[in-house]
């Protein structure tokens, strides 16, 4: 059972590494990406564009489309309890070896790592739903940032104001360019926001019910 659960996860990674490739060879090739763009633009342009008007809006609404698809897929195929009672006995694992080692029982050392093969297959079990979501982030979110940036370049005003300077470019960098950053801050705080909230979801029965439903086979 560990071995097919093994083979799993180097399929998985496996697809998502070839996900990653094409995903790459999409943002680099300008004629698919303007593409994608611009058949993006047609829906998102009526919906958040406001006509060029509000750009740090239109940034700040299509970061809380990216990040509650991302969550809400992470939450769909992660198992908190799972997780949660994994990471428990993985902290006991832990605490219990440092203990009989620092006492020098060796029998007891022994003992426990006979049991570390069945801790490492609960962690694997645990995780093996983190990496599932990257197919979506790739196949529905990514192409979101294409027409961001489709969006942002067509700008005629293209400045921001923050306390410190009334004029700051999208497009300055400083590692990244400036919309990126933006993005970046929102999204770690918002989504921290909106993963909490689907993680307390998730433990209601009527969440539980509705994941059967939508994944039935798992």
């Amino acid at each position: 059972m560990f071995k097919l659960d093994d083979k799993a996860q180097s399929s998985q990674l496996l697809l998502l590494m070839l996900l990653m490739f094409v995903m790459l060879f999409i943002f680099g090739d300008p004629g698919i990406s303007a593409f994608i763009a611009t058949s993006l633009n047609s829906a998102f342009y009526p919906l958040i564009g406001f006509s060029g008007q509000y750009p740090v809006l239109t940034l700040v609404l299509a970061g809380t489309v990216v990040v509650f698809l991302s969550s809400f897929f992470q939450n769909l195929f992660t198992d908190w309890v799972k997780m949660g009672e994994s990471q428990e006995s993985t902290k006991a694992f832990q605490k219990e070896i440092t203990k009989a080692r620092k006492e020098g029982n060796t029998n007891r050392v022994n003992k426990l790592m006979k049991m570390q093969p069945e801790i490492m297959k609960r962690q694997t079990e645990a995780s093996s739903g983190m990496m599932k979501p990257m197919f979506f982030l790739f196949l529905f979110i990514v192409p979101i940032f294409m027409w961001l940036r489709f969006f942002l370049g067509n700008l005629d005003y293209y400045f921001f104001t923050v306390p410190w300077s009334q004029n700051i470019s999208f497009f300055d960098k400083f590692l990244w360019q400036a919309w990126l950053w933006l993005y970046l801050v929102f999204s770690m705080v918002v989504g921290q926001v909106i993963r909490q909230g689907l993680k307390w979801v998730s433990w209601s029965d009527w969440w539980k019910e509705t994941k059967k439903k939508i994944l039935p086979l798992r």
